[in-house]
């Protein structure tokens, strides 16, 4: 067998062990685990709109609750692990290619490699918090998004640099929830292994979560453009931030809980593809 073979033979082997049981498997775990983030970031909004909000509404909030649970510190790692099994099936997607017929375009293996570095992100401030060492899983994310675009303004062409990312933030926060409203996440699921009922809640999870989700994505990308044009970073907001600007606008508190409500939806509709989505 020549070098060319082995070397093919090795890619080959390579792709089926990153399409395998384990990598499935750590990406269904993923999805769980993303889906108890959300749901708790949605009954924390909740909690905020009604008046009885003593946590920060983001992912530090979520696990400061989970932390004062019995065997919360367990959960917590498993939560850790659940999303660094998530960046690892995103990094086989990023190498190999995703499932589906376009699964190995190089648009579609970029934006793979993009979700396996924030994935990556998010399960290390997880772990860092769960094992005591650390404050990125709880900081608050106002604070840390404040900080990053105060530094980011003092570099040459600064201004520029956050606005072109809070545009970013922006459209895809509008890419997210349109892409939810079409239900474009049929084409991810197994829906002949659904009933019709079960594929009717799968459909109001997804387009409501979905599209809740891109709310608070478009509208943090447009207080970043903000900070940038005011060269002011306290406008910057964090999610928590975001979500607790939504009670200033006409609709009052009952549009936080609209958002918070539909991130609730999302955590749920993590859930169904952790069970149904094509891995």
């Amino acid at each position: 067998m020549n070098t060319a073979s082995v070397a093919q033979t090795g890619r080959t082997g390579a792709r089926r062990a990153a399409r395998g049981s384990v990598t499935k498997g750590a990406a269904r775990v993923g999805f769980t685990a993303r889906g108890v983030i959300y749901l708790l970031v949605g009954v924390l909004a909740l909690q905020i709109a009604f008046g009885d909000g003593k946590r920060q509404a983001d992912r530090g909030g979520a696990l400061a609750t989970l932390a004062d649970k019995p065997f919360g510190s367990v959960v917590l790692w498993a939560l850790g692990i659940g999303l660094a099994g998530m960046a690892l099936w995103r990094l086989s997607e990023a190498l190999f290619g995703a499932a589906g017929p376009d699964g190995r375009k190089a648009g579609k293996r970029l934006m793979s490699a993009g979700r396996f570095l924030f994935y990556a992100f998010v399960a290390y401030s997880v772990l860092s918090f769960a094992a005591g060492s650390g404050s990125d899983g709880s900081g608050s994310s106002d604070k840390q998004s404040k900080d990053v675009t105060a530094r980011v303004l003092e570099w040459p062409g600064g201004q520029w640099i956050v606005g072109v990312a809070g545009v970013g933030v922006a459209v895809a926060g509008l890419w997210i929830a349109g892409r939810a409203l079409m239900r474009s996440f049929h084409d991810k699921l197994k829906l002949h292994e659904m009933s019709p009922r079960v594929r009717k809640l799968v459909d109001v999870t997804g387009v409501g979560g979905g599209a809740a989700r891109g709310v608070v994505f478009a509208a943090a990308g447009a207080f970043a453009v903000r900070a940038a044009v005011d060269y002011e970073p306290d406008k910057a907001k964090g999610l928590d931030d975001t979500l607790r600007s939504f009670v200033d606008t006409p609709l009052g508190p009952w549009l936080l809980v609209l958002v918070a409500a539909g991130l609730v939806l999302f955590g749920v509709f993590s859930f169904a593809m952790a069970r149904w989505r094509r891995v």
